[in-house]
């Protein structure tokens, strides 16, 4: 159900200014990443069809799949009970994964 009260500015982000964003695919439900937003990424996702991010170590906004091709096509942006969290649902155009990997979950410790 959308919130017509959702205010960006109501979210919880982290002491760097961040918020992590668990991206799923809309139809497999299959968690394909984790990224970080800050206030205007996540106003620019908003805003956009596209996932944008904050690189933490680039310190630059980035749209994914801009240099791959690998967009991620927004379906919903959804945040949690504590508002310190976004899961964001999207159509994934190739993989998601910088490894080649569709999900970058592609390893596992149990």
């Amino acid at each position: 159900m959308k919130d017509s009260k959702f205010k960006i500015g109501d979210l919880k982000f982290d002491e760097k200014g961040l918020i992590p964003a668990i991206i799923q695919d809309y139809r497999s439900k299959e968690v394909l990443m984790l990224g970080y937003m800050n206030k205007e990424a996540v106003r620019r996702t908003m805003k956009s069809d596209k996932t944008c991010f904050w690189s933490r170590s680039r310190k630059e906004y980035w749209v994914k799949g801009m240099t791959s091709g690998h967009f991620q096509f927004i379906k919903s942006v959804c945040y949690d009970c504590d508002m310190d969290a976004l899961l964001i649902k999207v159509r994934q155009v190739g993989d998601a994964c910088h490894t080649g990997n569709r999900s970058c979950f592609y390893r596992r410790a149990r």
